[in-house]
């Protein structure tokens, strides 16, 4: 993460200048608030990204986070302009203490993300929704990496891509530029759900209510494990899986949860241990 748990303690008082933020019960909604621009990342934008998902992670109370979006496009990528004419603006969080990568962040977040797309999605705009853990789409949304198409490449994207689908198919959207309908883009894993554009807020409800009445230490266990084992040879797997259980094991959810079972209740999960 690019900011510590002291500067994440809190969000701005004032609020984000391109992000929405809410909180209800242990579910942060974090909406890209750049309508006028499609939702195009710029520096300020993505320093206030970086900053609300160290917030998340560190943020013990915070056990799922939701990614929306205002206006008719969920993102429109890299702001083409911001990066040819650099950015001389204010952001409205302190300067994040090295270069903002979005799938890094994301990937490092071990909480369930949902990002719930309404609209299109291009070039950048894959980062935040091939790096969510689950991606609620509405009929209409479309996803296309045009970077070639601009004299560019989709470098971020395709290291996201590869973990979603075969590489030929990832590559393919990188040279081809091909647009994705919903239903094309659910077929190739990048979509988890696909619904109608007026049952989408239900939807998202849905899937949030089953996540949350889950243990959040599980779950952040098991994400970090998913992205420690990418870096881990195979033969060493195993025991550091095994070693997961074993402090999972320890924990107050996992006491909690066979408790729970034993005694035919429901359980009563406790906080996030940070990580």
């Amino acid at each position: 993460m690019l900011y510590t748990p002291e500067q994440t303690a809190q969000l701005p008082a004032d609020g984000f200048r391109y992000l929405l933020t809410s909180v209800d019960g242990h579910v942060l909604t974090v909406t890209l608030n750049r309508p006028e621009k499609k939702n195009a990342l710029h520096p300020p934008m993505l320093a206030e990204l970086a900053f609300v998902l160290a917030y998340a992670k560190y943020t013990a109370d915070i056990w799922l986070v939701v990614l929306a979006a205002a206006g008719d496009t969920f993102c429109a990528g890299m702001d083409l302009k911001s990066l040819s004419l650099g950015d001389t603006e204010t952001a409205s969080v302190p300067a994040p203490s090295g270069p903002v990568r979005l799938g890094e962040l994301m990937a490092g977040l071990h909480k369930p993300c949902i990002a719930c797309v309404q609209g299109p999605v291009y070039a950048g705009g894959f980062l935040l929704v091939g790096a969510s853990t689950y991606v609620v789409a509405s009929e209409s949304a479309t996803f296309s990496l045009p970077e070639v198409k601009r004299g560019l490449f989709p470098f971020q994207v395709l290291a996201i891509l590869l973990d979603i689908m075969p590489a030929r198919k990832a590559l393919d959207l990188c040279l081809r530029a091909k647009t994705l309908s919903s239903t094309e883009a659910l077929t190739l894993g990048l979509v988890t759900e696909v619904v109608p554009a007026d049952e989408l807020d239900n939807a998202l409800a849905r899937l949030v209510g089953e996540l949350t009445q889950l243990s959040p230490t599980a779950m952040q266990f098991g994400l970090r494990a998913y992205q420690q084992l990418k870096n881990l040879p195979s033969d060493e797997q195993q025991a550091y899986l095994f070693d997961q259980f074993q402090q999972l094991q320890q924990t107050s959810d996992a006491k909690e949860g066979m408790a729970a079972f034993l005694e035919k209740r429901k359980p009563n999960w406790g906080g996030v241990p940070n990580s």
